[in-house]
């Protein structure tokens, strides 16, 4: 293996970086300046590898857009000195984190790989130890001098997935995570075979980092039976500019007058409604029953096959950047780093 191959561990806090205490059994952070105690394969690897530890570190529940913005900053800060990024992230909310990521990180040339665990590395039976491992050999992969895969993943057992078409769900198995709408970019076992013809190509253009997310931004879920003041409430609260919208099958929402005109008039308000199946599988086809065409009369945006993680994040990357609003309504229909099927 090439021993100039360097390779950044970004920990940001989560179960895989989780040890039990000798004396009093509780799980504490272990110091990843001694990963090769914990881990001593890394040894065999001959990669250099670089370590940057969130202080402190953070549980992923209280994940943030602010935190999203630092960590692309870690990764621009090192993205000359460095092969590739591996970022260590508590499982429950990464696949949010690594969607944000993914949209900050424009003309990303080089892998950035998140992975976490269900078991904390310091249990014997820990999924984490094959993750961690597995993610460095992924960043490091280069092929004619090229990343293998220059783009944001989620790699977790055995499984390489685009991190903005992923969500966690399962909280329980070790395969936590799914792509649902796109075959995994590489699937692992005793190789690592790449799915070639779908993993992103390089442009070689310059990163460039931003550090703005808007984050008025709020997710509605259609439930049957949702009340009149419910969805008027939320329509109103204050600041609001767009909605992620999480309607039934393939793209259908109530088609009640009451509910038709708190959206329209909510429009009409200038607020963005990006519309997202709750399905874990499939996409948006407004139009396909008459319970979305009235959505699409009234200037509902299909968000096609986005997952629910990509689409908030798309919408907070897109309203911070200054854009004209139509300009961010375009842009939603547009794969801007793979996120959606055109």
């Amino acid at each position: 293996m090439n021993t100039e191959t360097s390779i950044l561990i970004i920990y940001t806090g989560g179960t895989i970086g989780m040890m039990a205490d000798p004396q009093t059994g509780a799980l504490v952070p272990f110091d990843f300046q001694q990963i090769n105690d914990q881990i001593p394969e890394l040894k065999n690897m001959n990669f250099h590898l670089g370590f940057h530890c969130f202080d402190p570190i953070l549980d992923s529940s209280n994940m943030k857009p602010e935190v999203w913005i630092e960590l692309a900053s870690i990764i621009e800060k090192n993205y000359e000195q460095y092969d590739g990024f591996v970022v260590l992230h508590g499982s429950d909310t990464m696949a949010y984190t690594a969607s944000a990521v993914s949209f900050l990180l424009e003309n990303l040339n080089k892998p950035v790989i998140f992975t976490g665990s269900q078991l904390p590395l310091g249990v014997l039976r820990t999924d984490g130890r094959e993750n961690f491992i597995t993610a460095i050999e992924i960043a490091a992969a280069i092929e004619e001098h090229t990343p293998v895969v220059p783009e944001v993943c989620i790699y977790f057992e055995n499984s390489l997935m685009r991190a903005n078409r992923t969500v966690k769900y399962n909280a329980e198995h070790f395969n936590a995570f799914v792509s649902a709408n796109l075959p995994a970019l590489a699937n692992v076992g005793i190789y690592i075979r790449y799915n070639k013809n779908i993993i992103l190509k390089p442009n070689f253009k310059k990163l460039k980092a931003h550090h703005q997310l808007d984050t008025n931004v709020a997710v509605l879920k259609l439930f049957p039976g949702i009340s009149k003041a419910f969805v008027e409430a939320f329509l109103s609260i204050e600041g609001l500019k767009a909605v992620v919208l999480e309607t039934f099958g393939s793209g259908n929402a109530p088609s009640e007058t009451w509910f038709i005109e708190a959206l329209q008039k909510a429009i009409d308000k200038g607020l963005i409604v990006l519309n997202v199946t709750q399905c874990l599988a499939g996409s948006v086809n407004q139009g396909k029953y008459e319970t979305s065409l009235k959505l699409r009369e009234m200037g509902v945006i299909s968000g096609k096959d986005l997952t629910t993680e990509a689409a908030l994040t798309k919408l907070m990357y897109l309203l911070a950047s200054g854009l004209e609003k139509q300009k961010v309504i375009e842009l939603l229909s547009v794969s801007l780093r793979g996120e959606m099927t055109v």
